[in-house]
């Protein structure tokens, strides 16, 4: 019986995996936006926040420190006045960048799908539970 690359992420139990980490980290709900954002191209902070939306500054910090520290992301700070920080995608960070844009695609793509399935679930179980 072939063992799957995935089956570490599957039969991980309580203990958190540093891939299983990374992947926490590549799929949180915005640590996808900024990569999917920074495949475009270089952004400073300021431009990246507004790029994605009702996201904290506390939390667009911690992500893409977060991001930064895996070597995903990489944060190029210039010595000038006022201070300019621009964030890019390392190599590694546009391979994982373009698998989460793939995602994101089939999402929107199939969404119609998914409001069907959900709609169909929600008048089997009677309105009940949604969320």
């Amino acid at each position: 019986m072939a063992v799957s690359a995935v089956t570490p992420l599957i039969s991980a139990g309580d203990t958190m995996c540093p891939h299983r980490l990374v992947l926490e980290h590549v799929t949180s709900r915005w640590g996808v936006l900024v990569l999917i954002h920074l495949l475009d191209r270089p952004h400073r902070f300021s431009e990246l926040r507004r790029a994605i939306g009702r996201v904290s500054e506390k939390m667009l910090t911690q992500t893409l420190q977060t991001l930064e520290r895996d070597g995903l992301v990489h944060r190029d700070a210039k010595p000038v006045i006022p201070p300019r920080v621009d964030y890019s995608l390392t190599d590694l960070g546009r391979e994982a960048a373009e698998q989460v844009r793939g995602l994101a695609e089939w999402t929107a793509k199939r969404m119609s799908a998914v409001q069907e399935a959900r709609e169909g679930y929600d008048a089997a179980r009677g309105g009940r539970d949604q969320g």
